[in-house]
């Protein structure tokens, strides 16, 4: 892990002065390199370099509360998480992340400090430097993390193409997040791997590039459940599918698997399996997995030959 600088004793208690507190926070996010000719913090707007190729931006919105439960987890896992889902919305275009912007809102006397560790160390994992951002008072905790990513060589991949006939793929077992939620609350630790997957989760970018290089049809991340995200995909693409497996991870349900959200691991659909398996093994230690095929009618939407209902994570709004 790499190390925050440090944030010279400011521990977000009731009554500091915004100055002093967008200072230390500056000194937390700005431990990455800036490349010439761009501006980072500390301006009106950040400036960044132009590069050829497609440009993909995405904005995720993160409560305390409804995203993490502040129970069972930190301000820092917070800040962490906000930050790692947001990017991974770049790795479902098969994006390279540039830069994300950070605005905070939150009520007087919140550890800004801690937050911003856990926006930091995301940053850092996922080589996504924070540029800039905005600081405001209001009754809940929440960060709106936007993110900026690059495609340079070629199209960023959409979930609006898969066609019938293709193979269906997702980059690992799923359901680990769900289950880590469920033994979190039923008092396992935070060494455990399935509550790490919860708070702290990893987005599959160079997955995504790969799946990018490999001409796939269409992708995107599982961050609301395989059995609800999946069928948005056939929605927008105009297929049906048939699913033949679904890969459990080890310590957890099937439902968890099919309908608890926040694997963010990547759904693929491609009518080339053989190039994405081949550029996997180059490049990933992990081999996507096939769990079924699309079809021409939309109407089938069945797992082992019985109808996959929608279902997974929805906001009430």
């Amino acid at each position: 892990m790499t190390a925050i600088p440090p944030t010279d004793g400011l521990p977000g208690e009731s009554g500091q002065r915004e100055d002093d507190v967008l200072k230390a926070i500056s000194r937390i996010v700005s431990a990455s390199h800036i490349p010439a000719g761009e501006v980072h913090i500390g301006d009106d707007a950040a400036v960044l370099e132009p590069t050829v190729g497609s440009t993909v931006i995405s904005t995720d919105v993160s409560v305390w509360g409804i995203h993490l439960d502040p129970e069972f987890f930190s301000l820092h896992d917070f800040g962490y998480k906000a930050v790692a889902t947001a990017v991974s919305d770049l790795a479902a275009m098969g994006a390279r992340p540039e830069a994300c912007v950070i605005a905070v809102t939150a009520p007087k006397g919140t550890d800004l400090i801690s937050i911003h560790e856990g926006i930091a160390e995301a940053a850092l994992m996922t080589s996504c430097p924070v540029v800039g951002g905005d600081l405001s008072t209001g009754r809940d905790i929440s960060l709106a993390v936007t993110v900026v990513g690059q495609c340079p060589d070629s199209k960023p991949i959409l979930r609006s193409n898969a066609k019938p006939g293709e193979f269906i793929f997702v980059t690992a077992p799923l359901g680990r997040a769900a289950a880590g939620l469920r033994l979190r609350r039923a008092g396992a630790g935070m060494e455990n791997e399935l509550v790490l997957a919860q708070c702290r989760p990893y987005p599959r970018l160079r997955e995504g590039m790969t799946a990018r290089d490999a001409n796939v049809s269409a992708m995107m991340d599982l961050s609301d459940g395989l059995a609800l995200d999946l069928n948005r995909m056939a929605d927008l693409s105009g297929v049906g599918f048939e699913l033949d497996y679904i890969p459990v991870a080890e310590g957890a349900t099937l439902e968890e698997a099919l309908s608890g959200g926040e694997d963010y691991e990547l759904l693929i659909v491609t009518p080339d399996p053989e190039t994405l398996l081949h550029l996997s093994k180059d490049r990933s230690q992990m081999q996507p997995i096939l769990i079924g095929r699309t079809v021409v009618n939309q109407s089938i939407r069945n797992l082992e030959g019985r109808p996959l209902t929608r279902r997974g994570w929805q906001h009430s709004l």
